[in-house]
């Protein structure tokens, strides 16, 4: 049974770093094996219905991003189309009564390929990306979540990607460590996240220190894909770090696993 993973993204230049996160993500493709497809929500897909992709051959590559290194604009993610995953989803969707919209031109958005091409770098396991809407409540995206986690038994993998501590700005450029109050933020949330405290992850806002600075009021689409990735591991509510680092201060650099 494939888990349900929540992984940060990063900056868009994760795609071309060699560092200990991208390499962990190299290791936790090859762990994976090959699942049958990919289903990934992402941060910077964001629509008030949700939305996933089915196009007709192949996902484009969206370069959601400027004033990068011109490298990145050159990588492609040319990953299939999932017609048999897309209608399984469809149908898992509806039945748990959440509306949802086929988009049949849509490509894939860097905070989901810069992950699969670390993890899956050959693109060739099938795709359906899923949008976010970051008005609904924790326990809202908790429940989507939920609606697809039967997809795990059919060896679909399940990403949510996002980030935990996520704002830019407050970057610290030269920083040779993380901010102290990012690591509070993040241990908090950890120690949460292996009690499966539902109730108090879904009032982090209120009762996570820093809560303000890591995810701000009106910046949480990072933070949100981490209710969505728990609750497509609901059944077992078990919670495994699987890395832990920081980039330019303030950036979580976190991959979780639920299964």
């Amino acid at each position: 049974m494939m888990p349900s993973l929540f992984l940060s993204h990063g900056a868009p230049y994760l795609a071309i770093q060699d560092n200990e996160y991208t390499r962990r993500l190299q290791e936790i493709g090859k762990q994976l094996g090959r699942p049958r497809a990919i289903v990934i929500f992402s941060a910077h897909y964001e629509t008030d219905v949700l939305h996933y992709t089915c196009p007709a051959d192949e996902h484009g590559t969206i370069y959601d991003f400027y004033g990068f290194p011109e490298q990145l604009y050159t990588i492609k993610y040319p990953a299939k189309s999932s017609p048999e995953t897309a209608e399984l989803l469809a149908g898992l969707l509806k039945e748990a009564g959440i509306p949802a919209v086929v988009d049949r031109e849509r490509g894939l958005d860097h905070g989901s390929w810069v992950l699969l091409a670390h993890m899956f770098p050959q693109a060739d396991i099938p795709v359906v990306s899923l949008s976010i809407n970051r008005s609904l409540s924790p326990e809202q995206q908790y429940q989507i979540g939920k609606a697809v986690e039967r997809l795990r038994q059919e060896d679909i993998l399940v990403i949510a990607s996002g980030g935990t501590s996520h704002n830019l700005r407050m970057i610290e450029w030269n920083a040779t460590k993380p901010a102290d109050w990012t690591v509070a933020f993040d241990d908090w949330l950890l120690a949460r996240l292996d009690a499966w405290d539902t109730a108090a992850l879904f009032a982090y806002r209120t009762q996570a220190p820093y809560a303000d600075r890591a995810v701000p009021v009106h910046g949480n689409e990072h933070f949100v894909p981490l209710f969505i990735a728990m609750g497509a591991g609901d059944e077992a509510k078990q919670t495994t770090l699987l890395h832990r680092s920081y980039d330019v201060g303030t950036l979580s650099l976190i991959a979780l696993q639920f299964a």
